[in-house]
């Protein structure tokens, strides 16, 4: 529903609850059992994401953002964020790519993926400076890493910070 073309009306603040009811049943089901489990969690989308997208992206201001996931998340807060940054064009780019091809293989139509990417450059700008401001405020937490270059290079650059913060030097990896 959160990513269907089909749901493009829908209100920032309904999509920023829908958001944060997925994250908390997620939190539940998922990450609390694995974390006391002992295990590492890892995570393609979290608070950050829904504070640059519907705080910066759609206005909403981080504030309640952030109250959202004192109340529904614990505070639960990664060890770690990587924040792969590339200009704005190739982001785009990129993510409009990756849906088209996602849509293709969906030749039922069930789901449209496209919604974010659908929407315009001062969006996605905004967007990314929040990212960006998320960076600044918490550097010790979230790490900026270059993603400009091919994807064996962000790769890389990604490994060796989580080698570091795992301290997994001189492991196999």
């Amino acid at each position: 529903m959160l990513l269907d073309t089909g749901t493009s009306s829908l209100a920032p603040l309904a999509e920023l609850a829908l958001m944060f009811a997925s994250r908390a049943q997620h939190i539940r089901e998922v990450i609390e059992a694995a974390l006391a489990g002992g295990r590492i969690v890892l995570c393609d989308r979290f608070t950050d994401s829904t504070e640059a997208y519907q705080g910066g992206g759609r206005k909403l201001g981080s504030e309640p953002v952030l109250a959202l996931h004192r109340i529904l998340c614990g505070d639960l807060q990664p060890d770690l964020t990587i924040l792969m940054d590339s200009d704005l064009a190739t982001s785009v780019r990129r993510a409009r790519r990756r849906n088209r091809a996602r849509t293709a293989k969906d030749a039922h139509g069930e789901i449209n993926e496209n919604r974010f990417e659908q929407e315009s450059r001062a969006f996605f700008g905004r967007v990314r400076q929040a990212y960006l401001a998320i960076a600044e405020r918490d550097p010790k937490r979230v790490v900026v890493v270059d993603a400009r270059g091919t994807p064996e290079a962000t790769h890389r650059q990604i490994m060796e910070v989580v080698s570091k913060r795992l301290k997994l030097a001189g492991k196999p990896r």
